[in-house]
């Protein structure tokens, strides 16, 4: 049997250039299936599967957000984390503008433009996380103390379910 060829993407080629550990997850992207799609067929816990949201502050600065799959940004939190009067999601427009890659398979590794990254902290303290590898469809299997390593993130607590 013929071994599945995997693409690779910017952000693959990035965690390369770090040295760092990771395995690559291909599953049947859908739309709108999010982190619970790839959950279920990789058969992990969604808690495990982290998004990268691009955002921007009311002056149209972006930043990313890596959260917990089955969590949700507490813009209000983070507008007040940040000291600016509101956070918002970008447009898919931008947020492909700005990394390079769509929504759905936008990594934080080997963006485009270099952005600020914001980590939910109880992120780091998972054993393992699975986190877009630059195309819908693609995971990265690695310890979380290689967002650290590559990406220098703030750690904050905004999550809310």
């Amino acid at each position: 049997m013929a071994k599945e060829k995997l693409p690779v993407t910017q952000a693959i080629r990035t965690l390369r250039a770090y040295n760092a550990e990771f395995s690559i997850h291909a599953y049947k992207y859908e739309d709108k299936g999010g982190t619970s799609l790839a959950s279920k067929e990789l058969n992990v816990d969604e808690y495990n599967v982290i998004k990268t949201l691009v955002m921007e502050d009311e002056e149209g600065e972006a930043f990313l957000v890596l959260m917990h799959g089955d969590k949700k940004v507490s813009t209000k939190g983070l507008a007040r984390f940040l000291g600016v009067k509101s956070v918002t999601s970008c447009e898919p427009d931008k947020a492909h503008n700005l990394t390079g890659y769509f929504v759905g398979g936008i990594s934080p590794f080997g963006t485009k433009r270099k952005l600020r990254v914001y980590i939910e902290s109880t992120i780091l303290d998972l054993e393992t996380i699975y986190i877009n590898a630059g195309k819908r469809g693609l995971l990265v299997e690695m310890k979380p103390r290689y967002l650290s390593d590559v990406l220098k993130p703030m750690p904050v607590k905004v999550a809310i379910s």
